[in-house]
């Protein structure tokens, strides 16, 4: 590969499904695979899966197939006390679900805004370093045009 070459880019498709699905998970300052604990990426997997229009279809396919097979003759008739019971145990987790996740979502925000901070105060240490040198070379160039158009010339070149 030479110098004017671009690298290969990686394939667009797989790109927008990774982004699409968890923006987060190549971001270099997240903690992703081995480096998470056994509950962060339970976390991870219930909000993706629970978070998710597939899981509410399936949702609502179910709740319609339950009221037509328990109409008014299956093993849950019409008040359908049993599903009533379910979801009600459904809902008391659901509250802890959504606690574990948007824990995992502050930790995933707080780990991007700590490399960000990184990221920042090393670009104030470059921009700083490159403020110096060029301020060198614009002395080092007054001294040149100097040196070379004598005592008399201009103290500041002309940029034509």
């Amino acid at each position: 590969m030479t110098i004017t070459e671009a690298p290969p880019s990686p394939p667009i498709e797989s790109y927008v499904t990774v982004h699409r699905r968890n923006p987060w998970r190549r971001h270099p300052g997240v903690r992703t695979g081995d480096r998470l604990s056994t509950g962060e990426r339970a976390a991870d997997v219930v909000r993706n899966g629970m978070g998710s229009w597939p899981f509410v279809f399936t949702f609502l396919g179910f709740m319609a197939i339950w009221a037509g097979f328990n109409g008014k003759h299956g093993f849950d008739p019409y008040p359908f006390i049993l599903l009533n019971l379910f979801l009600s145990m459904i809902a008391g987790l659901q509250g802890a679900i959504l606690l574990i996740s948007a824990k995992r979502a502050d930790s995933i925000s707080s780990e991007v805004a700590l490399h960000t901070l990184g990221n920042t105060a090393r670009l104030q240490e470059l921009i700083e370093a490159n403020t110096v040198l060029t301020e060198t070379v614009s002395q080092l160039a007054t001294q040149i045009h100097a040196h070379i158009c004598g005592e008399g010339a201009p103290a500041t070149p002309v940029i034509t």
